[in-house]
C-alpha cells in the first residue's frame, strides 16, 4: 500500500518578540498594529528574532510614526568574519493610517506615551504592536512586584 505524500510544511511559526519591560514601566491602554519599513538585513534579523525592543519608543515627526532606539542585530557580510553582527539603532518608519496617527498625536498631547509592545513575524509581513501608555510611579512598580510575588507563592501552595 502506498503511503500518502506529506504536504510541504511551512517554516515553523516563531513566537513574537515581546517588550516585557513595557508592561512593567507603563499602564498600557489601546493597542494598534502598524507595519514597519525595513531593508533586507533588517528583515532577516526580525525573522531570526535578533531584535530587542527594551528601551524603545515611538515618536511622531511630520505626521509620521517613527520607531526609535530599537536594537537590530544585523549580519555583516565580510570575508574572514563568518557570523559577525553589528547593532543598529537608527529610527525606522512605521506604517499606519492617517486617522490612527492623528488619534495617537492627540492622546500624546494629553501626556500619554506610545510604547512598542510586540513585534509580530508569523505571516508574510512584519508588524509592530504599539500601545498608549501612562508611566508608572515607583510605588506602583513596587506594588506590581509584590502582587507578582504573592501570585507566584499562591500558585506554589496550590501545586504542592
Amino acid at each position: 500500500m502506498a503511503k500518502p505524500k506529506k504536504s510541504p510544511s511551512k517554516a515553523p511559526s516563531r513566537a513574537p518578540i515581546v517588550n516585557r519591560r513595557a508592561r512593567f514601566d507603563y499602564e498600557l491602554g489601546d493597542e494598534l498594529v502598524a507595519g514597519l519599513v525595513l531593508s533586507g538585513p533588517e528583515t532577516r534579523a526580525a525573522r531570526d528574532g535578533h531584535i530587542q525592543l527594551k528601551g524603545s519608543f515611538v515618536s511622531i515627526r511630520g505626521n509620521e510614526l517613527w520607531l526609535n532606539n530599537a536594537s537590530f542585530s544585523l549580519k555583516i557580510n565580510e570575508r574572514g568574519k563568518p557570523g559577525a553582527r553589528t547593532i543598529d539603532t537608527e529610527p525606522r518608519k512605521l506604517l499606519a493610517r492617517r486617522k490612527q496617527i492623528t488619534l495617537l498625536a492627540a492622546r500624546k498631547k494629553d501626556g500619554m506615551t506610545i510604547v512598542p509592545t510586540k513585534l509580530l513575524n508569523q505571516g508574510k509581513y512584519i508588524k509592530l504592536v504599539i500601545a498608549l501608555g501612562k508611566g508608572k510611579k515607583r510605588y506602583d512598580k513596587r506594588e506590581t512586584i509584590k502582587k507578582r510575588d504573592l501570585d507566584r507563592e499562591h500558585s506554589r501552595m496550590m501545586k504542592g
